[in-house]
Order: C-alpha cells, then sequence, then structure tokens
C-alpha cells in the first residue's frame, strides 16, 4: 500500500483506475504471456484517505494557509466524491481564494449531495453575490434562511443583496434581524446607515453610524461616513477630524473602488468625492 499511496498523490483516481484497468475497458490480449497482476483498489480506504486530507485542508484553513489547504481540499474530492461536506469545504476555499467560478461547481456538488444543507446554500449565494447576480444570490440565501434561520452572517449577506436590489425595506429588515441575533454585529448596523443615507435619511444614517463606531470604535468606516454625512450638511470642525482619522487608520478608504466594494451608494459616494476635495482632506490623501 505504500506504492500505492504514492501514486495517488501524483494522479486522479478516475486516471489510476485507467492505470490498473478497472475502467470498464478489458485490456489487450498479451498471447500466451502471463496477464499482468492487478491490485485491488479499497474504496473505503480511499475514502478514508480523502476525509482525513479533507481534516488537514480545514485545520489548514484554520491558520489561513489557503493555498495549501485547497490543494489537499482538491485530492479530497477524488478520494471521497461522495461525500458533500468535501465538496462543500473545497468550494469554501476557492472562494476564499477569490475563485468563484470555480467554487459555483463544487458547492452545486455539494448541494447535490446533500439539499438540505444551510451552509452551503449561504456559500452559493455569496457566490453569486460575488458575480453581481444579486437576485440568484437572494434566492439562495433565503432558502438557506429557511432550513437556518438564526444565522446572522447570513442575514446580513441578504440584506446585501437586497441593496443592491434596491429594495431598501428588504435591506433594513434583513439587517435587522442580524443585530437582533447578535447585538454586537456592528456591519449590519453600518449597512442600515448606507441605505438611509440613500433614502435621504441623513440624521438617521448619523445615529446607525454613531452606534456601529461606538460597537467597533477600530473600524474607520462608519467614522469616515460620520465625517461624509456631518459634510454635507455645513459641520466642518467634527467632519474633518473624523475623516482624517479614519483615513489615517485604513488609507484604502480613500480608493472610491473599495468604497464601492463595501457598498457605499451614489447618492454617499457623491458626497465623499466632495468631502475628498476639502483641501487638508485632499493633501492627506495625496501623502497616502
Amino acid at each position: 500500500m505504500e506504492r500505492l499511496t504514492v501514486v495517488l498523490k501524483r494522479t486522479s483516481v478516475l486516471s489510476l483506475l485507467a492505470v490498473l484497468g478497472l475502467w470498464g475497458v478489458a485490456p489487450p490480449a498479451l498471447g500466451q504471456a502471463l496477464v499482468p497482476y492487478v491490485l485491488p483498489l479499497d474504496f473505503s480506504r480511499l475514502e478514508e484517505q480523502g476525509l482525513v486530507l479533507a481534516q488537514e485542508a480545514l485545520q489548514l484553513a484554520q491558520f489561513q494557509q489557503y493555498g495549501v489547504a485547497l490543494e489537499r481540499a482538491q485530492l479530497a474530492s477524488q478520494l471521497a466524491p461522495g461525500r458533500a461536506e468535501v465538496w462543500a469545504l473545497l468550494g469554501s476555499l476557492y472562494l476564499q481564494l477569490d475563485q468563484v467560478d470555480e467554487a459555483i461547481p463544487a458547492l452545486d456538488q455539494a448541494q447535490t449531495l446533500d439539499g438540505n444543507n444551510a451552509g452551503v446554500l449561504f456559500s452559493l449565494g455569496s457566490a453569486y453575490f460575488q458575480k453581481g447576480e444579486y437576485r440568484r444570490a437572494a434566492d439562495l440565501l433565503e432558502r438557506g434562511l429557511a432550513i437556518q434561520p438564526e444565522n446572522a452572517a447570513a442575514l446580513f449577506d441578504l440584506g446585501n443583496a437586497y441593496f443592491k436590489l434596491n429594495q431598501y425595506p428588504q435591506a433594513i429588515s434583513s439587517y435587522e434581524s442580524s443585530v437582533r441575533i447578535t447585538p454586537e454585529f456592528w456591519p449590519s448596523v453600518n449597512n442600515i446607515g448606507l441605505v438611509l443615507f440613500e433614502q435621504g435619511k441623513t440624521e438617521e444614517a448619523i445615529a446607525r453610524w454613531r452606534i456601529a463606531s461606538e460597537a467597533a470604535p477600530e473600524e474607520p468606516e462608519p467614522k469616515l461616513a460620520i465625517a461624509v454625512a456631518l459634510y454635507t450638511q455645513g459641520e466642518r470642525t467634527e467632519s474633518i477630524r473624523l475623516g482624517i482619522e479614519a483615513l489615517e487608520q485604513d488609507s484604502r478608504y480613500a480608493d472610491p473602488n473599495y468604497l464601492l466594494d463595501n457598498l457605499w451608494g451614489s447618492r454617499l459616494m457623491t458626497s465623499t468625492e466632495q468631502f475628498f476635495q476639502i483641501p487638508v482632506v485632499k493633501a492627506l490623501i495625496a501623502q497616502l
């Protein structure tokens, strides 16, 4: 079995079956020569090895060693192709590495094997959200939440999908549900502010961002949002102070594309562009 293990590390199960003549095609006749002995495969052992590899991949992922984890998960899916949890792990690792097109087939296979796995549906929803297919993302997230309704992260993702679909009441409802489950989940509070600002409810948006900033004072996003909103109201002192503090904390928030990726809407982006033209803020951004 030691030699067989070495082979398994270099080829897929299908290739190995072909090599060993077990793929349903009879080997050619060899005249009077002896028929070579074909090593029988113990498929239960192969699956067991696959599950061990999947466990190793999971442990590596916990230490953020995603590339190495992916290699193990890929081989695990070949050795244990009938296990939904292996395909789900593989799909989630592809997502972690932003390989969305590779993630979806793996997650689809996991769903085929286990149609009632809420985690798989949540991951598929996240994948389609990243592809910009927000309606499909929302549908998948809703299906997952029908199975596991008390999942704050999935409710947050659903709120984001509704937000991108301009279904503002549904977005706020999803965000609020996630906060009800996990009160300290500041991203949902922050994104309620994003929705309210797009609706023209500036004071309500500022109130939400202040709550989010108090819950996560190390996070720059709500600070910058407050700064921009205050500037639209003519408040310069606190606005500039908070804005500079936020940008010094994380220079990525000076990049409009990064703000768009974080779901800043068109109304807020227009106000942010004006805020970035304040001489002292503009000078800071030039140095970042």
